[in-house]
């Protein structure tokens, strides 16, 4: 079995299959018969986990075994306690409500790389940094959390899936690792 943790850059494909436009995971990683468990958008970075076990892929990514994945957020303007609240109750977002999770204002991590391009900035306008921590996944979901309490997301990194974190794990976007198998524990996943 492998494990490989990756830093999924910005602006990459969470795919192996050419794509016409982007760069795609086959530009980052050329290990044979591995494949994401789960997935991130073109437009946010941070930690993915490939596999080519499909036990663990579905252990990972499926939402029934409901592993905690943290993201840092980088919103525009600065969030209220009622908005703060509003993110980590059931939040109707029309086609779905979220479940309960966790939302924490938090100064920008020390740890964290520079994006390219960089986030746009704005004189008058403030940012802040979240934290959200979800046990389910659906598409866009944090971005249209934040959307729906005012908060649009300019910057969306997952830090962690289950015991796996790019704070213990230091790699820069592109950057990968492979886990040894005696190293995977349910501890970790």
């Amino acid at each position: 079995m492998k494990l490989i943790l990756l830093n999924k850059p910005f602006n990459v494909m969470c795919q192996f299959s050419e794509h016409p436009t982007r760069p795609s995971l086959a530009d980052l990683i050329s290990i044979p018969n591995i494949y994401p468990a789960g997935r991130l958008d073109a437009d946010s970075e941070g930690l993915i986990l490939l596999t080519d076990d499909g036990k663990i892929q579905n252990r990972i990514s499926h939402p029934d075994h409901k592993q905690a994945k943290t993201y840092l957020v980088q919103v525009e303007g600065v969030p209220s306690h009622e908005a703060l609240e509003c993110l980590r109750n059931p939040l109707n977002l029309g086609d779905f409500v979220t479940q309960p999770c966790i939302v924490k204002h938090i100064h920008s991590p020390a740890w964290l790389w520079e994006r390219h391009p960089p986030v746009r900035s704005r004189i008058n306008i403030p940012t802040s940094w979240l934290c959200i921590i979800l046990s389910e996944g659906k598409n866009r979901q944090v971005r249209r959390m934040t959307a729906a309490v005012g908060l649009p997301t300019l910057r969306l990194i997952r830090s962690a899936i289950g015991g796996f974190s790019l704070e213990s794990h230091p790699l820069l976007p592109g950057e990968w690792m492979e886990v040894k198998y005696n190293q995977f524990t349910n501890k970790n996943i």
